[in-house]
């Protein structure tokens, strides 16, 4: 009964058809109109909130584990010193995602990404794989570069920058060629297209 009475008054209200306008007449909306608009809120998007500590984004659970660096870390000590220990991977690594976030050719990959967690994840990897001390915390080589798009021609002018950082930090030629043939196999699971 009360459902009928509330159509009843909708149906006795006037109706006033606006003219419809045509796409010339419509307003047109400038891009300052639209600054101050948060488009992520507009479309639900979540904004994730840096670890006040680390610094780093936070990520979904994964499984820690050693093996997720990809391979086996070498047995040799002498290939740390080579590179000049944790001291010397880490002035590689920082130098490594300089290069990459700098490099016209791969710069988008690395747009939009956790910087703090890339060279810290980078680094552990690295000094995990040659036997300086470290453990490896971060995610497997495959989830972590899942839906990057990442191309052979991508994989090479990283490949081409890691060979320049190592060079820059005078690593012999022998030692950089040992790392990289310790990282290649792993293009299979970084490789998308």
């Amino acid at each position: 009964m009360i459902l009928a009475f509330a159509f009843a008054l909708i149906a006795a209200q006037p109706v006033t058809a606006e003219p419809q306008q045509s796409d010339a007449q419509q307003p047109e909306v400038s891009q300052e109109d639209l600054s101050g608009v948060d488009w992520e809120k507009e479309f639900g998007v979540e904004k994730k909130v840096a670890d006040p500590v680390t610094g780093e984004l936070p990520v979904d659970p994964y499984t820690q584990s050693p093996a997720n660096a990809g391979a086996a870390p070498f047995t040799n000590p002498g290939i740390a010193s080579a590179f000049g220990g944790q001291d010397g991977i880490r002035t590689i690594v920082n130098r490594f995602v300089e290069l990459n976030t700098s490099d016209p050719r791969i710069e988008g990959i690395f747009k939009n990404h956790d910087m703090v967690r890339l060279r810290r994840t980078l680094f552990e990897q690295f000094c995990y794989l040659l036997d300086a001390g470290c453990t490896y915390t971060g995610r497997d080589m495959k989830s972590s570069h899942k839906d990057l798009g990442t191309t052979r021609a991508d994989l090479n002018a990283l490949v081409e920058n890691l060979q320049r950082a190592m060079r820059e930090a005078k690593v012999p030629f022998a030692a950089q060629n040992r790392l990289l043939a310790k990282l290649a196999p792993m293009d299979k699971d970084v490789v998308e297209r």
